[in-house]
């Protein structure tokens, strides 16, 4: 490494050691229970998350959404060590993929995105794709790729803000993290939100027959944690309703009279 890739690489530390800092005043609305969620979760599910830091303003802001990180879901993958298991892998800015417990987001918002019609080895697949990426890193040297984050709301046009997730070098490890997931997914040829283009002189057909369309599969730099939940190939799988949700079971303040009150007629 030359002297100025050093320096390079330097200064990306320092952008990235800032961006990664959490934003304060930051407060989940319904925080995840990780116990909760490794009963409902499936390999290969998507899981979205709401982040606190600076780098996650700019990412909602320039998104629209409020997911500004995704993980992938991998079960006992890597097998289990003393400790709590690593159960998901995600890329984070200055780190590259690495494998986290599900408690790192129990103080955080979260959506489970899930693939539907998988079969247990379009699972594997897609696991086994994440899990050779572990330990690529995200080159620092890229300035522009991190330089682009220090606006929280950078003064860029609606219909070029997702095209400014994709600028800079090119490498395939990035800091949007649904990146590796929309390529762990390409390689099993799995659809998030396919671009549709219309055969030619079928622009008018009525039947179903005739609207064939041609499915083009985005370039993975393209694809940001919104889709996964925008996507109509996948799932929201909320784990309350999953672990059986009941009304009535709930204790409400104040005490029962007060609650049949809340719903009598008016």
């Amino acid at each position: 490494m030359t002297l100025f890739d050093r320096v390079l690489d330097r200064i990306g530390q320092l952008i990235a050691e800032r961006l990664e800092r959490p934003l304060s005043g930051y407060e989940p609305y319904t925080p995840s229970d990780p116990d909760t969620l490794r009963r409902v979760l499936k390999p290969a599910d998507v899981v979205l998350i709401e982040g606190n830091q600076k780098v996650s303003s700019a990412i909602k802001y320039l998104t629209q959404s409020t997911w500004s990180h995704a993980a992938l879901y991998i079960g006992d993958a890597l097998g289990s060590d003393a400790g709590e298991p690593c159960m998901l892998i995600e890329a984070n800015l200055g780190y590259g993929v690495v494998a986290v417990p599900l408690s790192k987001y129990a103080s955080f918002n979260t959506r489970i995105c899930r693939a539907v019609g998988l079969t247990d080895e379009d699972m594997r697949r897609v696991v086994a794709f994440a899990t050779t990426h572990l330990g690529d890193k995200y080159d620092t040297r890229n300035i522009v790729d991190l330089a682009r984050y220090l606006l929280p709301t950078p003064p860029v046009p609606v219909r070029w803000r997702r095209r400014m997730l994709a600028l800079g070098s090119g490498e395939p490890t990035r800091v949007i993290c649904s990146t590796l997931i929309a390529q762990a997914f390409q390689s099993i040829r799995y659809p998030i939100l396919p671009r549709v283009e219309r055969l030619p002189g079928e622009e008018r057909a009525e039947s179903a027959y005739s609207r064939r369309e041609i499915h083009h599969i985005r370039h993975h730099s393209l694809f940001v944690p919104r889709d996964f939940d925008l996507s109509p190939y996948f799932r929201v799988v909320k784990p309350t309703i999953e672990a059986g949700f009941n009304h009535r079971g709930l204790k409400w303040a104040g005490g029962e009279m007060k609650a049949a009150a809340a719903g009598a007629p008016l």
